[in-house]
């Protein structure tokens, strides 16, 4: 009697770009980095006002700082600057631009390496940007509506992630016959 061979090896999804060779820092220190940035600077500019303009600046460089920290290939890390900063800036209107967010959110899907189907998690970002449309319109409740934007685009995020791996095959390895 032969003994069953062992059964097939499962390997574990892996962020692609953890896989990328890095000429600077490691891994994770640049993805929680370029995170930082990109949601500190867009925060940050988000409180200049007509007699306090240095936010602009401040806040613009380093969301796009964050964007070039990030670990990822060359090119993916160039194209979300000034999509993303034109979407940073256009916050400054209020609540009802919220859904401008889903921009930088397809630009974290193109950063991160992501498939072309993980893009359907974009759809909870636009309907929370209605949302907020509909029961913010003043302009002083943009820190609510940043909040649940917040919310909704780490778990569209974490969605687009699921999204993202592999999926199983429907089809069942075959069953070894037993041999005498």
């Amino acid at each position: 009697m032969s003994a069953a061979p062992p059964p097939p090896a499962t390997s574990r999804w892996v962020e692609p770009t953890s896989l990328l060779p890095l000429r600077w820092g490691r891994y994770r220190d640049r993805w929680m980095l370029g995170l930082l940035l990109i949601a500190g600077g867009l925060l940050h500019l988000q409180s200049a006002d007509t007699g306090d303009l240095l936010p602009l600046i401040t806040g613009s460089a380093a969301h796009v700082a964050g964007w070039l920290v990030m670990p990822a290939a060359g090119w993916r890390r160039i194209v979300p600057l000034a999509p993303s900063t034109l979407v940073v800036w256009l916050l400054l209107s209020g609540p009802a631009s919220m859904w401008t967010l889903a921009v930088p959110f397809l630009c974290w899907l193109l950063v991160r390496h992501r498939p072309w189907r993980s893009a359907l998690a974009v759809g909870p970002v636009l309907a929370n940007g209605v949302l907020c449309a509909t029961l913010f319109a003043e302009y002083r409740w943009t820190p609510v509506a940043l909040a649940l934007t917040a919310a909704v685009l780490v778990g569209s995020a974490w969605g687009a992630r699921a999204l993202a791996r592999p999926v199983a095959s429907i089809r069942r390895p075959v069953a070894p016959t037993a041999s005498a």
